[in-house]
Protein backbone atom coordinates (compact mmCIF):
# COMPACT_ATOMS: atom_id res chain seq x y z
CA UNK A 1 0.00 0.00 0.00
CA UNK A 2 1.35 3.31 -0.53
CA UNK A 3 1.05 5.43 2.53
CA UNK A 4 0.66 9.41 2.38
CA UNK A 5 3.66 9.29 4.45
CA UNK A 6 6.83 10.79 2.36
CA UNK A 7 10.21 11.98 2.77
CA UNK A 8 11.67 14.23 0.02
CA UNK A 9 15.41 14.23 0.33
CA UNK A 10 18.33 15.42 -2.42
CA UNK A 11 21.28 13.19 -3.57
CA UNK A 12 24.32 13.43 -1.17
CA UNK A 13 22.21 13.88 1.46
CA UNK A 14 21.95 12.15 5.02
CA UNK A 15 18.93 10.39 7.18
CA UNK A 16 18.59 9.94 10.58
CA UNK A 17 16.46 7.58 12.33
CA UNK A 18 13.91 9.52 14.19
CA UNK A 19 13.38 12.79 11.32
CA UNK A 20 10.34 13.05 9.48
CA UNK A 21 8.90 8.99 10.19
CA UNK A 22 12.03 7.45 9.41
CA UNK A 23 12.08 4.75 11.84
CA UNK A 24 14.94 1.80 12.70
CA UNK A 25 12.82 -0.81 10.42
CA UNK A 26 13.36 1.65 7.73
CA UNK A 27 16.89 1.82 7.97
CA UNK A 28 17.46 -1.83 8.17
CA UNK A 29 15.02 -2.66 4.78
CA UNK A 30 17.46 0.20 3.27
CA UNK A 31 20.62 -1.54 4.30
CA UNK A 32 19.78 -4.90 3.33
CA UNK A 33 18.58 -3.15 -0.39
CA UNK A 34 22.10 -1.72 -0.46
CA UNK A 35 23.65 -5.13 0.58
CA UNK A 36 21.70 -6.95 -2.56
CA UNK A 37 22.95 -3.57 -4.74
CA UNK A 38 26.92 -3.67 -3.61
CA UNK A 39 26.36 -0.89 -1.50
CA UNK A 40 26.16 1.77 -4.02
CA UNK A 41 22.95 3.31 -3.34
CA UNK A 42 23.87 4.37 -0.29
CA UNK A 43 26.84 5.15 2.57
CA UNK A 44 25.74 3.68 6.39
CA UNK A 45 26.47 6.24 8.69
CA UNK A 46 26.13 5.96 12.58
CA UNK A 47 21.95 5.65 13.08
CA UNK A 48 21.27 6.68 9.25
CA UNK A 49 22.37 6.61 5.63
CA UNK A 50 23.82 9.15 3.16
CA UNK A 51 22.03 8.80 -0.08
CA UNK A 52 24.62 8.25 -3.27
CA UNK A 53 24.37 10.07 -6.70
CA UNK A 54 21.30 7.62 -7.11
CA UNK A 55 17.74 9.24 -7.14
CA UNK A 56 14.39 8.01 -7.39
CA UNK A 57 11.52 6.56 -5.37
CA UNK A 58 11.50 3.88 -2.50
CA UNK A 59 8.56 2.71 -0.87
CA UNK A 60 9.04 0.50 2.52
CA UNK A 61 6.66 -0.41 5.28
CA UNK A 62 4.41 2.51 4.95
CA UNK A 63 7.06 5.12 3.66
CA UNK A 64 8.22 6.79 0.79
CA UNK A 65 11.21 8.11 0.36
CA UNK A 66 11.40 10.40 -2.85
CA UNK A 67 15.27 10.99 -3.62
CA UNK A 68 15.47 14.55 -5.81
CA UNK A 69 18.88 15.31 -8.42
CA UNK A 70 20.90 18.47 -6.98
CA UNK A 71 23.94 19.07 -8.62
CA UNK A 72 25.21 21.25 -6.17
CA UNK A 73 24.44 21.47 -2.47
CA UNK A 74 23.97 25.36 -2.93
CA UNK A 75 21.48 25.50 -5.28
CA UNK A 76 17.86 25.82 -4.23
CA UNK A 77 15.95 22.64 -3.25
CA UNK A 78 12.71 23.93 -5.23
CA UNK A 79 14.83 24.65 -8.35
CA UNK A 80 15.37 20.83 -8.87
CA UNK A 81 11.75 19.23 -7.71
CA UNK A 82 10.28 17.90 -10.37
CA UNK A 83 13.74 18.12 -12.64
CA UNK A 84 13.57 14.05 -12.23
CA UNK A 85 10.56 12.75 -14.22
CA UNK A 86 10.95 15.58 -17.21
CA UNK A 87 15.12 14.04 -17.65
CA UNK A 88 13.11 10.29 -17.42
CA UNK A 89 10.90 11.44 -20.24
CA UNK A 90 13.71 13.13 -22.39
CA UNK A 91 15.95 10.38 -22.03
CA UNK A 92 13.16 7.81 -22.96
CA UNK A 93 13.22 5.70 -19.88
CA UNK A 94 9.32 7.48 -19.86
CA UNK A 95 7.77 6.50 -22.99
CA UNK A 96 6.31 10.02 -24.58
CA UNK A 97 4.07 8.38 -26.60
CA UNK A 98 2.19 6.58 -23.85
CA UNK A 99 -1.27 7.90 -22.81
CA UNK A 100 0.16 8.03 -18.94
CA UNK A 101 3.17 10.31 -19.83
CA UNK A 102 0.96 13.55 -20.01
CA UNK A 103 0.86 13.02 -15.70
CA UNK A 104 4.44 13.54 -15.76
CA UNK A 105 3.58 17.38 -15.43
CA UNK A 106 1.51 16.97 -12.33
CA UNK A 107 3.22 18.76 -9.29
CA UNK A 108 4.26 16.48 -6.33
CA UNK A 109 3.48 13.26 -8.28
CA UNK A 110 5.01 9.99 -7.06
CA UNK A 111 7.61 8.78 -9.43
CA UNK A 112 5.95 5.43 -8.51
CA UNK A 113 2.73 6.56 -9.64
CA UNK A 114 3.74 7.27 -12.94
CA UNK A 115 5.23 4.38 -13.43
CA UNK A 116 2.29 2.00 -12.45
CA UNK A 117 -0.01 4.09 -14.36
CA UNK A 118 1.65 3.72 -17.53
CA UNK A 119 1.93 0.21 -17.19
CA UNK A 120 -1.79 0.08 -16.10
CA UNK A 121 -2.68 1.80 -19.43
CA UNK A 122 -0.49 -0.38 -21.38
CA UNK A 123 -1.98 -3.57 -20.33
CA UNK A 124 -5.39 -1.98 -20.56
CA UNK A 125 -4.72 -1.40 -24.08
CA UNK A 126 -3.49 -4.72 -24.31
CA UNK A 127 -6.68 -6.34 -22.85
CA UNK A 128 -8.63 -4.24 -25.14
CA UNK A 129 -7.09 -5.10 -28.52
CA UNK A 130 -7.16 -9.16 -27.62
CA UNK A 131 -4.21 -10.71 -26.10
CA UNK A 132 -2.24 -12.74 -27.97
CA UNK A 133 -2.50 -16.56 -27.70
CA UNK A 134 0.11 -19.28 -27.89
CA UNK A 135 0.77 -22.57 -28.43
CA UNK A 136 2.10 -24.71 -24.75
CA UNK A 137 2.42 -28.18 -24.00
CA UNK A 138 -0.03 -29.90 -21.45
CA UNK A 139 0.13 -32.57 -19.05
CA UNK A 140 -3.62 -33.60 -17.18
CA UNK A 141 -5.98 -36.13 -17.29
CA UNK A 142 -8.50 -35.82 -20.18
CA UNK A 143 -11.42 -37.86 -21.01
CA UNK A 144 -10.51 -38.29 -24.60
CA UNK A 145 -7.27 -39.80 -25.73
CA UNK A 146 -4.98 -36.81 -27.13
CA UNK A 147 -1.48 -36.21 -27.67
CA UNK A 148 1.36 -38.65 -25.88
CA UNK A 149 0.20 -40.81 -23.15
CA UNK A 150 2.30 -40.72 -19.96
CA UNK A 151 2.03 -44.44 -18.55
CA UNK A 152 3.48 -44.03 -15.40
CA UNK A 153 1.48 -40.80 -15.08
CA UNK A 154 -1.48 -42.90 -16.11
CA UNK A 155 -1.29 -46.31 -14.42
CA UNK A 156 -0.48 -43.49 -11.15
CA UNK A 157 -3.79 -41.47 -11.70
CA UNK A 158 -6.12 -43.51 -12.97
CA UNK A 159 -6.19 -46.81 -11.49
CA UNK A 160 -10.00 -46.35 -10.62
CA UNK A 161 -10.88 -43.65 -13.52
CA UNK A 162 -10.47 -46.43 -16.19
CA UNK A 163 -12.28 -43.68 -18.67
CA UNK A 164 -9.42 -41.48 -18.22
CA UNK A 165 -6.52 -40.76 -20.22
CA UNK A 166 -3.13 -38.84 -19.06
CA UNK A 167 -1.58 -37.14 -21.82
CA UNK A 168 0.74 -34.46 -22.94
CA UNK A 169 -0.67 -32.59 -25.40
CA UNK A 170 -0.94 -28.94 -26.81
CA UNK A 171 -3.31 -26.56 -25.75
CA UNK A 172 -4.08 -23.08 -27.65
CA UNK A 173 -4.30 -20.40 -25.02
CA UNK A 174 -3.43 -16.98 -23.28
CA UNK A 175 -1.46 -18.73 -20.51
CA UNK A 176 1.91 -18.37 -21.46
CA UNK A 177 5.61 -16.64 -19.97
CA UNK A 178 4.32 -13.24 -21.35
CA UNK A 179 1.10 -13.14 -19.36
CA UNK A 180 2.50 -14.38 -16.57
CA UNK A 181 5.23 -11.37 -16.70
CA UNK A 182 2.06 -9.10 -16.96
CA UNK A 183 0.55 -10.87 -14.22
CA UNK A 184 3.66 -11.03 -11.87
CA UNK A 185 3.86 -6.95 -12.23
CA UNK A 186 0.21 -6.92 -11.86
CA UNK A 187 -0.29 -8.15 -8.50
CA UNK A 188 2.99 -6.15 -7.17
CA UNK A 189 1.43 -3.38 -8.42
CA UNK A 190 -1.83 -3.68 -7.19
CA UNK A 191 -0.35 -4.28 -3.53
CA UNK A 192 1.40 -0.83 -3.71
CA UNK A 193 -2.06 1.05 -4.99
CA UNK A 194 -4.28 -0.11 -2.64
CA UNK A 195 -6.15 3.27 -0.73
CA UNK A 196 -4.83 5.27 -3.76
CA UNK A 197 -6.24 7.07 -6.67
CA UNK A 198 -5.13 4.02 -8.73
CA UNK A 199 -6.51 1.36 -7.23
CA UNK A 200 -9.68 1.30 -9.34
CA UNK A 201 -7.54 1.17 -12.24
CA UNK A 202 -5.40 -1.78 -11.13
CA UNK A 203 -8.63 -3.62 -9.98
CA UNK A 204 -10.27 -3.06 -13.20
CA UNK A 205 -7.19 -4.32 -15.23
CA UNK A 206 -7.01 -7.05 -13.09
CA UNK A 207 -10.26 -8.41 -13.53
CA UNK A 208 -10.12 -8.27 -17.31
CA UNK A 209 -6.80 -10.21 -17.24
CA UNK A 210 -6.98 -13.95 -18.16
CA UNK A 211 -6.35 -16.60 -15.52
CA UNK A 212 -2.26 -17.79 -16.13
CA UNK A 213 0.35 -19.59 -13.66
CA UNK A 214 1.58 -17.88 -11.13
CA UNK A 215 5.27 -19.32 -11.72
CA UNK A 216 8.88 -17.75 -10.33
CA UNK A 217 10.54 -15.80 -12.72
CA UNK A 218 14.13 -14.93 -12.83
CA UNK A 219 16.13 -11.89 -14.22
CA UNK A 220 17.76 -14.04 -16.78
CA UNK A 221 14.10 -15.13 -18.64
CA UNK A 222 13.21 -11.69 -18.37
CA UNK A 223 16.06 -10.30 -20.47
CA UNK A 224 15.70 -13.49 -22.57
CA UNK A 225 12.26 -12.37 -23.98
CA UNK A 226 12.25 -12.05 -27.75
CA UNK A 227 9.15 -10.40 -29.43
CA UNK A 228 7.44 -11.64 -33.14
CA UNK A 229 5.42 -10.00 -35.25
CA UNK A 230 2.36 -10.93 -33.58
CA UNK A 231 3.89 -9.77 -29.85
CA UNK A 232 5.69 -6.79 -30.87
CA UNK A 233 2.70 -4.67 -29.13
CA UNK A 234 3.95 -6.12 -26.08
CA UNK A 235 7.31 -4.02 -25.93
CA UNK A 236 6.01 -0.90 -24.13
CA UNK A 237 4.16 -3.24 -20.72
CA UNK A 238 6.89 -5.76 -20.84
CA UNK A 239 9.78 -3.61 -20.19
CA UNK A 240 7.47 -2.01 -17.38
CA UNK A 241 6.66 -5.20 -15.75
CA UNK A 242 10.84 -6.24 -15.73
CA UNK A 243 11.41 -3.00 -14.56
CA UNK A 244 8.69 -3.30 -11.55
CA UNK A 245 9.45 -6.97 -11.28
CA UNK A 246 13.10 -6.42 -10.78
CA UNK A 247 12.89 -3.91 -8.52
CA UNK A 248 10.74 -5.27 -6.31
CA UNK A 249 11.54 -6.64 -2.96
CA UNK A 250 9.73 -8.96 -0.93
CA UNK A 251 10.39 -9.72 2.24
CA UNK A 252 13.76 -8.03 2.24
CA UNK A 253 14.74 -7.00 5.99
CA UNK A 254 12.37 -8.99 8.66
CA UNK A 255 9.87 -11.02 6.67
CA UNK A 256 7.10 -8.56 6.89
CA UNK A 257 8.23 -5.46 4.88
CA UNK A 258 7.72 -5.33 1.31
CA UNK A 259 10.20 -3.02 -0.71
CA UNK A 260 9.38 -1.60 -4.31
CA UNK A 261 12.30 0.83 -5.24
CA UNK A 262 13.15 2.87 -8.58
CA UNK A 263 16.08 4.45 -8.80
CA UNK A 264 18.37 5.63 -11.32
CA UNK A 265 21.95 6.80 -11.22
CA UNK A 266 22.21 10.25 -11.95
CA UNK A 267 25.84 10.34 -13.43
CA UNK A 268 24.38 7.69 -16.64
CA UNK A 269 21.33 9.96 -16.54
CA UNK A 270 22.96 13.42 -17.40
CA UNK A 271 25.52 11.73 -19.61
CA UNK A 272 22.22 10.23 -22.07
CA UNK A 273 20.49 13.34 -21.90
CA UNK A 274 23.41 15.44 -23.05
CA UNK A 275 23.92 12.48 -25.77
CA UNK A 276 19.98 12.87 -26.83
CA UNK A 277 20.22 16.81 -27.05
CA UNK A 278 23.54 16.49 -29.35
CA UNK A 279 22.50 14.20 -31.60
CA UNK A 280 19.45 16.62 -31.83
CA UNK A 281 21.49 19.19 -32.48
CA UNK A 282 23.55 17.97 -34.72
CA UNK A 283 20.13 16.34 -37.12
CA UNK A 284 21.31 17.53 -40.47
CA UNK A 285 25.04 19.23 -39.95
CA UNK A 286 28.22 17.46 -41.49
CA UNK A 287 28.71 16.41 -37.70
CA UNK A 288 28.50 12.80 -36.23
CA UNK A 289 27.65 12.18 -32.84
CA UNK A 290 28.17 8.68 -31.68
CA UNK A 291 27.90 7.59 -27.48
CA UNK A 292 29.83 4.84 -25.31
CA UNK A 293 32.60 3.91 -28.52
CA UNK A 294 35.04 1.06 -26.66
CA UNK A 295 38.75 0.68 -27.78
CA UNK A 296 40.97 -1.61 -25.91
CA UNK A 297 43.62 -0.45 -23.55
CA UNK A 298 45.57 -2.92 -21.07
CA UNK A 299 44.85 -6.80 -21.07
CA UNK A 300 40.79 -6.92 -20.85
CA UNK A 301 40.57 -3.17 -19.85
CA UNK A 302 39.23 -0.65 -22.68
CA UNK A 303 38.26 3.05 -22.36
CA UNK A 304 35.09 4.38 -23.26
CA UNK A 305 34.12 7.90 -23.22
CA UNK A 306 31.18 9.35 -22.90
CA UNK A 307 30.35 11.25 -26.48
CA UNK A 308 32.83 11.75 -29.64
CA UNK A 309 31.96 13.97 -32.15
CA UNK A 310 33.37 13.51 -35.77
CA UNK A 311 33.10 17.12 -38.11
CA UNK A 312 35.59 15.92 -41.06
CA UNK A 313 38.82 14.68 -40.39
CA UNK A 314 38.42 15.99 -36.70
CA UNK A 315 37.55 14.69 -33.49
CA UNK A 316 36.35 16.02 -30.00
CA UNK A 317 35.90 13.71 -27.22
CA UNK A 318 33.10 15.06 -24.19
CA UNK A 319 33.06 13.42 -21.29
CA UNK A 320 29.74 14.21 -18.63
CA UNK A 321 30.14 14.45 -14.95
CA UNK A 322 27.26 15.35 -12.63
CA UNK A 323 28.45 17.51 -10.48
CA UNK A 324 30.15 20.52 -9.57
CA UNK A 325 34.12 20.68 -9.19
CA UNK A 326 35.78 21.20 -6.17
CA UNK A 327 37.66 25.08 -6.31
CA UNK A 328 36.39 25.47 -9.75
CA UNK A 329 39.06 23.34 -10.98
CA UNK A 330 39.34 19.67 -12.95
CA UNK A 331 40.58 16.58 -10.85
CA UNK A 332 44.28 15.16 -12.32
CA UNK A 333 42.70 11.84 -12.67
CA UNK A 334 39.93 13.19 -14.89
CA UNK A 335 42.29 15.65 -16.60
CA UNK A 336 44.98 12.42 -16.99
CA UNK A 337 41.62 10.39 -18.24
CA UNK A 338 40.81 13.13 -21.26
CA UNK A 339 44.77 12.78 -22.41
CA UNK A 340 44.12 8.79 -22.59
CA UNK A 341 40.50 9.60 -24.52
CA UNK A 342 42.79 12.11 -27.34
CA UNK A 343 45.59 9.72 -27.75
CA UNK A 344 43.59 6.75 -28.52
CA UNK A 345 41.14 8.61 -31.00
CA UNK A 346 43.69 11.37 -32.36
CA UNK A 347 41.44 13.81 -30.80
CA UNK A 348 42.35 17.78 -30.77
CA UNK A 349 39.95 18.84 -28.56
CA UNK A 350 38.69 17.18 -24.98
CA UNK A 351 35.65 18.84 -23.22
CA UNK A 352 35.09 18.08 -19.53
CA UNK A 353 31.00 18.86 -18.99
CA UNK A 354 29.52 20.12 -16.32
CA UNK A 355 26.14 21.52 -14.86
CA UNK A 356 26.24 24.92 -13.73
CA UNK A 357 25.90 28.16 -15.26
CA UNK A 358 27.65 28.85 -18.18
CA UNK A 359 30.92 30.58 -18.43
CA UNK A 360 33.62 30.95 -20.63
CA UNK A 361 36.70 28.83 -20.23
CA UNK A 362 39.44 28.75 -22.95
CA UNK A 363 41.34 25.27 -24.13
CA UNK A 364 44.67 24.78 -22.80
CA UNK A 365 47.34 22.09 -24.80
CA UNK A 366 48.32 19.28 -22.52
CA UNK A 367 52.02 19.95 -22.04
CA UNK A 368 53.63 17.07 -24.01
CA UNK A 369 55.34 16.15 -27.67
CA UNK A 370 52.20 14.13 -29.12
CA UNK A 371 52.29 12.49 -32.69
CA UNK A 372 50.08 10.78 -34.61
CA UNK A 373 50.84 7.92 -37.43
CA UNK A 374 49.85 8.79 -41.16
CA UNK A 375 48.82 6.10 -43.98
CA UNK A 376 52.63 6.18 -44.88
CA UNK A 377 53.34 5.90 -40.94
CA UNK A 378 55.41 9.18 -41.00
CA UNK A 379 55.13 11.12 -37.67
CA UNK A 380 53.18 14.27 -37.89
CA UNK A 381 52.54 16.58 -34.87
CA UNK A 382 49.12 17.08 -33.48
CA UNK A 383 48.16 19.04 -30.14
CA UNK A 384 45.25 17.76 -27.61
CA UNK A 385 43.55 20.35 -25.93
CA UNK A 386 41.17 20.05 -22.93
CA UNK A 387 38.74 22.46 -20.97
CA UNK A 388 35.88 22.14 -18.69
CA UNK A 389 32.88 23.38 -19.89
CA UNK A 390 29.09 24.60 -17.94
CA UNK A 391 25.53 24.05 -19.29
CA UNK A 392 22.52 24.90 -17.55
CA UNK A 393 20.24 21.55 -17.19
CA UNK A 394 17.53 24.68 -16.27
CA UNK A 395 15.90 27.47 -18.30
CA UNK A 396 13.07 28.88 -16.73
CA UNK A 397 12.65 26.21 -14.32
CA UNK A 398 12.19 23.89 -17.43
CA UNK A 399 14.67 21.31 -19.07
CA UNK A 400 16.70 23.33 -21.03
CA UNK A 401 15.75 22.50 -24.88
CA UNK A 402 18.76 23.67 -27.07
CA UNK A 403 21.39 21.95 -24.51
CA UNK A 404 23.32 20.27 -27.30
CA UNK A 405 23.65 23.73 -29.42
CA UNK A 406 25.11 25.52 -26.05
CA UNK A 407 27.60 22.38 -25.95
CA UNK A 408 28.38 22.66 -29.55
CA UNK A 409 29.71 26.15 -28.67
CA UNK A 410 31.96 25.32 -26.08
CA UNK A 411 33.64 23.33 -28.51
CA UNK A 412 33.77 26.07 -30.65
CA UNK A 413 33.21 23.81 -33.44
Amino acid sequence: MISNKTISVFEHQRLYVGEEGFRQVHLDALLKLNEYHDSNYFESIAKGIKFNQYVGVIQVDGLTIEIHPKADKDDADTKWKGVLLKMLQACGKLKASSTGAAHVKRQHLNLLEVYFELYLLEVEILVRKGLIKNYRKQTQNTKALKGKLQFAGHIRENIVHKERFYTTHQVYDSNHFLHQVLQKALIIVTQFTNGTRLQDLANRVQLNFPEVDQKPITEKQLNEILLNRKSVGYANSLELARLIILNYSPDISSGKEKMLSLLFDMNELWETYVLKQLQKACLGTDIEVSGQESKSFWGGNSLRPDVVLRKGSQTFIIDTKWKRPKNNTASVSDLRQMYAYCRFWDAEKALLLYPGDTRENSFKSYLTDDYVLDQEKNHSAIEHQCKMGFVSVLEDGELDEVLGEKVLELLVL
